[in-house]
């Protein structure tokens, strides 16, 4: 059983990882309009990502006990001075979760509640792949420069990434 306080600091979190993927699926929306598909594929995808990060903070709500409270998502930017500076909104942005999943594991732990600490242990390990690919993406683009040949090459990089449904969020029958 969450306690009230736990419940509460997992639904924001829950609503953190939604707006997460509202602002990717922004990003992919600026990407798209400048014609860089390759980018806003990488953000469609990174957008689903948050999307089963939600998904596993909705389940473990209820698994435990308690209810999931949606909340209103904050709406996100819509524009950016340039390619560069979305990627390094990109890379504050995971540091941010990164720094609110660490106030949850605390909070997990100062309440005792060793079930949600193990739960949260999963999102610190995940928090070092985001932030890290985020980064590499970020000085990637940095290096290839913002405008000219650079940045289609980069952006035909990233239009290789492919999402995985992790095993776990698998849905029966499909």
């Amino acid at each position: 059983m969450l306690s009230d306080k736990i419940q509460k600091a997992l639904n924001d979190h829950y609503n953190a990882e939604l707006y997460s993927s509202y602002l990717y699926l922004s990003m992919a929306a600026y990407f798209g309009d400048k014609n860089l598909t390759g980018s806003a594929s990488w953000m469609k995808i990174q957008s689903l990502e948050e999307m089963v990060h939600a998904t596993k903070f909705y389940n473990f709500i209820e698994e435990r006990g308690g209810r999931v409270i949606l909340q209103q998502i904050d709406q996100p930017p819509s524009e950016w001075a340039s390619t560069l500076t979305v990627f390094q909104e990109v890379l504050k942005h995971e540091q941010h979760v990164t720094a609110l999943v660490n106030d949850l594991v605390a909070l997990s732990m100062e309440e005792k509640d060793f079930a949600t600490t193990n739960f949260l242990q999963w999102f610190v390990g995940e928090q070092v792949e985001e932030e890290a690919t985020a980064d590499s993406v970020y000085q990637t683009m940095k290096l290839a420069g913002d405008q000219g040949n650079g940045i289609f090459l980069v952006d035909r990089e990233l239009g290789q990434r492919v999402f995985t449904l992790p095993p776990d969020m698998a849905i029966p029958g499909l």
